[in-house]
């Protein structure tokens, strides 16, 4: 099992540094775009619809990081007054609904990029076909399916699960090992 943490860990550090890489490059073609309509009367073509794809890259594949390190805004009031065996069970139940959840959004972005390269979609100006950013985002949706499914194995074994004070990177919460508490 420790095996598996360290080789998800891994995975979604590697996750990170894609959507990390994905966000640069908006910000590089938004700024470039910027100074040539600013400063020499000659934006970047398309930059606008090819900076908004890249931002649905970008957020699925930091999805992908987040269904695996569980960082995302969560209410927890009544799950922390709870023994540690329930509040595991209920930790997998919400899991779980989160897997279906990345799954269907799999299949419909699935259906959405099979659309999208059988109409021939492209952008306005460059006619860029649409598809191969449709197909990152399906395939940031895909690996979040992995990530969460991951994530519900580790708890369903007593590995943990991480609450709001835990570290992602060591996946330690508060000093001790998940599963001491």
């Amino acid at each position: 099992m420790n095996a598996l943490i360290r080789a998800i860990g891994r995975f979604s550090l590697a996750i990170d540094r894609i959507a990390g890489l994905f966000l640069a490059g908006i910000t590089l073609l938004v700024v470039a775009s910027a100074v040539g309509r600013y400063g020499f009367a000659s934006p970047i073509p398309e930059a606008f619809d090819i900076s908004r794809l890249m931002l649905g890259v970008a957020i699925m594949w930091g999805f992908a990081s987040v269904g695996y390190r569980g960082s995302h805004i969560k209410v927890d009031l009544f799950v922390e007054m709870m023994p540690t065996r329930l509040r595991r069970i209920v930790d997998i139940i919400a899991w779980s609904v989160l897997l279906v959840f990345t799954i269907l959004l799999s299949w419909k972005m699935y259906d959405r990029v099979a659309s999208a390269y059988r109409s021939g979609e492209a952008t306005f100006d460059l006619r860029l076909p649409a598809w191969p950013f449709l197909a990152l985002i399906c395939a940031g949706a895909a690996v979040s399916v992995v990530t969460v499914l991951a994530r519900i194995v580790i708890i369903a074994a007593g590995r943990g699960s991480l609450d709001h004070f835990d570290s992602a990177e060591t996946g330690e919460q508060g000093g001790e090992p998940d599963g001491q508490r």
